[in-house]
């Protein structure tokens, strides 16, 4: 298979439109444009009924103590973790693109429960919905696509990893309110072929990106 993007080039700085939240020289970051990405792929074996669509950043700090810290800094060194920034499975296999900004454009407050995308197909939870639990002002559901916010003053470059997989099922052993990692998880054993493309991004102005 073969993915490619108008919006992300394999390996180099995602344009902050397609973040959450972009550098601030006053308040370190600022909220962000927030479109998801255009993806067009092709390519699929035979026998693919449906596609997953999942976007991991594996660069997040096991340790959230320090994060966004005035006088901290976040040490490249230090354990990471996973953190799910989209989901969406049952893409029929007559799809083979999604257009900038048709599964997001904009930022949610507390999330968005219904996120557009083509007809059939279901989101799941993305990983804001746990970090932003403790915000009275953000804290919600957060379904769909949200894009980059690492912390600001983390010194490592984040990577975000949008992959789509062929799968040999139209439809996956998920619940009602799933999540990235539970996607993972449900399409082990159903993947055909896969395809993937990495953009950087950081918050940090003493990390080349």
């Amino acid at each position: 298979m073969q993915l490619q993007s108008r919006d992300i080039a394999d390996g180099e700085a995602i344009d902050p439109r397609f973040a959450f939240a972009k550098p601030d020289p006053d308040s370190h970051m600022t909220l962000s444009d927030n479109l998801s990405p255009q993806l067009a792929w092709s390519g699929a074996p035979e026998g693919t009924r449906s596609y997953a669509i999942v976007c991991m950043d594996p660069d997040v700090p096991s340790e959230a103590d320090d994060v966004n810290q005035e006088g901290k800094s976040l040490p490249a060194d230090m354990p990471r973790v996973d953190f799910c920034h989209w989901s969406m499975v049952e893409v029929p296999k007559a799809v083979n693109e999604l257009t900038t900004g048709e599964c997001c454009d904009g930022i949610t407050p507390k999330g968005k429960r219904n996120p557009p995308g083509p007809e059939g197909t279901r989101q799941g939870l993305n990983d804001y919905t746990d970090f932003l639990a403790g915000d009275p002002d953000m804290a919600g559901h957060y379904a769909g696509y949200d894009g980059p916010c690492p912390p600001w003053n983390d010194e490592r470059l984040h990577h975000y990893v949008f992959t789509v997989y062929a799968l040999d099922t139209d439809r996956l052993d998920l619940p009602e309110s799933f999540n990235g990692h539970d996607v993972v998880e449900a399409i082990d054993g159903h993947v055909l072929d896969q395809a993937s493309i990495t953009g950087t991004y950081t918050l940090n102005p003493a990390v080349s990106g």
